[in-house]
């Protein structure tokens, strides 16, 4: 079951730097925005892997903060690194690298994702900003649409705690 998760504008914080790395999760944000803005989560002859409310979403805040003056990057897991609590140690090494190239670091993903970022590039001097709040976690009810589109529909959301775990 994916989280439930809200954007945050973080530009205003964000702006304070000269570069930022946006760092995706392609799950649980993309179908949070599909449910949210019911839009179809996969289209898969129009964009495979991307949610259109997602990338809509994304273009947004990089097209911000480069009106602020902050030159941003896109960092993105592959068809076998799409979910950051599950990337391969090559492409956490691959994030060390890019995040070192960047002052800040925004994480679109849940807390697991946030946290892991962080302790993935706390060799950086980055400072790293959670764009999106977890919610709960949501019960969908998945629909296949002509032509081979995958949307969701929300059945509930299951409200749940943070907790740090030392």
């Amino acid at each position: 079951m994916p989280i439930y998760l809200k954007d945050v504008d973080i530009v205003p914080e964000v702006a304070k730097f000269k570069s930022a790395l946006i760092v995706l999760c392609r799950f649980c944000p993309a179908a949070s925005l599909a449910v949210t803005n019911n839009q179809p989560f996969m289209e898969f002859f129009r964009r495979l892997l991307k949610t259109e409310s997602y990338e809509q979403l994304i273009n947004n805040m990089r097209s911000r903060l480069e009106k602020e003056g902050v030159k941003t990057g896109v960092f993105k897991g592959s068809i076998f690194n799409y979910l950051i609590c599950m990337w391969t140690s090559g492409k956490r090494e691959e994030l060390l690298r890019r995040a070192s190239e960047h002052e800040a670091v925004v994480v679109m993903g849940c807390e697991a994702a946030y946290e892991g970022v962080k302790d993935m590039i706390k060799s950086t001097d980055c400072q790293v900003f959670h764009g999106m709040e977890s919610e709960g976690v949501m019960n969908v009810v998945p629909k296949l649409q002509w032509p081979f589109n995958i949307s969701l529909e929300l059945f509930s959301v299951t409200q749940m705690q943070h907790q740090k775990v030392e």
